[in-house]
């Protein structure tokens, strides 16, 4: 199996109760001297949700499903599993492994794109874990970008066509598609050659869209926006791209948060809350169509994404942007941008 003896699934984290909530944000923003009275402002998002970020649930199906799939597949490979930002942490993993003997491991990303942030700092995070466990930490290598394999895309349109069946007239519809918003900074140095993050979550929309059926008008816009205003980032905001959909007479919107794997805090907040209530005020009737089901769709993709690496099987993809190694340094290159002023979160 072309050397691997684990797989290590790389999450953002989240926490898991009340008290947890600014612990965690601390963690996320170490090092960038952001005040607790900031951090508190994000923390009310937490809140609302009883301070439970469903990302670590998530990441515990991800794992028992997976497991099973390996077995019906011939894959014999450990699972272990590392958070960046809460426990179980990354650098807690990597001990394990080493202490059971892992000498080279395939990492899944949580993060279907390339940029610093969805890339390159995963593998920042996972060398910064190897170099604390010392020389007999294992090799780890990150997958791909996955955002055109057939089981993110096919996960998506699903839910997308769930939506769009509950609407009788669809003749003033608009599906629009978000995505976290990063720094115009990062975008340009996201994949070897620069600007192109932004090129895949409108690649995958695409696909997504053709998926689902869909034949109307559809559009990219960004959510999640943390910096300051002097700091320029993807634009237009999903709630301003609302007011500007109002104005052009569509009464039905279905938003589709193609950029996240998973209904995390950034989803639950920014679109069910901020932006439902923004379409709510305009007038707008508002969907918002899920993110792919665990069993059915996600589990299967990475079952092939590590049948690529350790089998050798082919890459399935259904989109015509070029693939590039992870694992390459030119790939979203290690230029970090100013950090935001403030830190939204899982």
């Amino acid at each position: 199996m072309n050397g691997y003896d684990a797989v290590l699934l790389v999450s953002f984290g989240g926490p898991e109760g009340p008290g947890d909530v600014l612990p965690f944000l601390r963690n996320v923003t170490r090092g960038r001297g952001i005040p607790d009275e900031r951090l508190a402002e994000v923390a009310e998002h937490y809140y609302h949700f009883g301070g439970i970020s469903p990302i670590n649930q998530w990441c515990r199906e991800v794992i028992e499903a997976l497991r099973h799939e390996f077995r019906a597949a011939g894959i014999d490979l450990p699972i272990y599993w590392g958070n960046r930002n809460w426990p179980p942490m990354l650098v807690d993993a990597v001990t394990q492994m080493t202490g059971d003997g892992v000498k080279r491991a395939l990492a899944l990303c949580t993060s279907a794109y390339g940029s610093y942030s969805s890339c390159r700092q995963y593998v920042e995070d996972i060398n910064a874990a190897r170099a604390a466990v010392g020389e007999t930490a294992p090799v780890i290598d990150k997958i791909r970008h996955f955002f055109d394999h057939p089981g993110f895309v096919g996960g998506f349109a699903a839910r997308l066509r769930e939506s769009l069946d509950q609407i009788e007239d669809q003749s003033k519809t608009r599906v629009v598609f978000t995505a976290h918003s990063i720094p115009t900074v990062m975008e340009e140095c996201s994949g070897p050659e620069g600007a192109r993050y932004a090129d895949q979550v409108a690649e995958a929309a695409g696909l997504v869209a053709d998926g689902a059926g869909w034949r109307g008008p559809f559009d990219v816009v960004w959510q999640s926006r943390s910096g300051p205003p002097s700091m320029p980032w993807l634009a237009p905001d999903v709630n301003d791209h609302l007011k500007a959909l109002a104005s052009e007479g569509v009464d039905t919107v279905v938003v589709s948060p193609v950029g996240f794997l998973s209904d995390h805090i950034e989803v639950l907040w920014d679109l069910d809350n901020e932006a439902a209530e923004t379409a709510a005020a305009l007038g707008l009737r508002y969907l918002r169509a899920g993110t792919p089901r665990v069993g059915d769709d996600l589990v299967g993709m990475f079952r092939d994404l590590v049948a690529e690496r350790v089998k050798g099987a082919p890459l399935k993809r259904l989109g015509k942007l070029p693939v590039w190694d992870p694992t390459v340094e030119g790939c979203c290159p290690a230029r970090r941008p100013p950090a935001p002023e403030k830190h939204r979160s899982r």
